[in-house]
């Protein structure tokens, strides 16, 4: 009985395989025919990269900190820290200007703080500018300085400290791309071989302390600083340098080292335009598929169906 139905079974089976198998070819050949063949038939759509930086429209304020009238500071060999100030600022939108970005303004203000203080950010908001950044020169609280004679005069200095210094403010409405700027600003300083104080951080400083943000770069955090809280860009104010230092006061008055700042600048501000350039419209573009590549795969890379 079970022999039977045994040959029964096969005897159907037999009869039905050439069906199958037909079936089966039918779908292969189906199928294959929609893969392309011809090589100039055959495209793959593909995203193009990001958009570059526009870095012709890409505006950034060089701000020269302080004033003719309010010098701020004054150096180990009696210089006001605005003419330090005023030199690397120039150097700095020159190295900008010299990168591409050719929008960089140089803004100098006459008016004294606080009026202007708050005139600088109102400035750099009415020209819509896409970065702010505030050029200064350090000092130390005046419970540090020491007295010494220079050419005949007693003059000031503190040798306890030397190195650049970056702040951002939290209140600023884009502060975490103030700080994403600062820390590649921080980043392109310390390849050119500087490196930031870190004397903000240490209780000797009292009120002068300030939050290290950045330990590799050296941004700090200072939120009441009106021209990076007002201003509505990402803004970041640079210490370059300790002008009561007396030997690295020698050293920012020189033009290696403003050459220095300013490329580090020029490069800081090239890879933050970068970064913030607006992604690709999402536009396909061809590419095209080489012929011996074609005609060697075909459905489930099967080399079956060549011309």
């Amino acid at each position: 009985m079970a022999l039977a139905e045994f040959a029964r079974c096969k005897r159907v089976f037999d009869t039905l395989r050439p069906v199958a198998a037909a079936v089966a070819l039918c779908a292969l050949f189906l199928f294959a025919g929609r893969t392309p063949i011809r090589a100039e038939d055959h495209a793959a759509l593909v995203e193009p990269p990001p958009t570059a930086c526009e870095r012709a429209v890409f505006r950034v304020v060089v701000d020269v900190g302080h004033t003719l009238d309010v010098p701020g500071a004054t150096s180990a060999r009696g210089i006001p820290e605005y003419a330090f100030n005023l030199q690397l600022a120039k150097d700095v939108r020159e190295a900008l200007v010299d990168a591409g970005f050719s929008k960089t303004l140089l803004m100098i203000t006459t008016r004294k703080p606080w009026g202007g203080l708050f005139e600088r950010a109102a400035r750099a908001n009415g020209m819509a500018a896409d970065l702010f950044i505030s050029i200064h020169h350090d000092s130390v609280p005046e419970f540090l300085i020491e007295t010494w004679q220079y050419a005949g005069q007693e003059n000031h200095f503190s040798d306890r400290f030397k190195g650049y210094a970056l702040f951002v403010s939290n209140d600023n409405p884009q502060h975490a791309a103030s700080l994403r700027f600062g820390s590649l600003l921080g980043k392109e300083l310390e390849a050119r071989g500087l490196r930031y104080t870190p004397h903000y951080t240490l209780p000797l400083m009292r009120h002068f302390r300030h939050q290290l943000l950045d330990q590799a770069a050296g941004v700090y955090r200072y939120d009441q600083l009106i021209v990076l809280r007002n201003t509505h860009m990402p803004a970041l104010l640079v210490e370059a340098g300790s002008i009561v230092n007396r030997d690295e006061e020698l050293e920012l008055a020189g033009a290696e080292r403003r050459t220095r700042t300013s490329a580090a600048v020029a490069a800081a501000v090239e890879e933050f335009c970068a970064e913030r350039a607006p992604p690709s419209a999402g536009k396909m573009v061809k590419r095209t598929v080489p012929a011996k590549a074609t005609a060697q795969h075909g459905l489930f890379g099967s080399a079956l169906f060549t011309r």
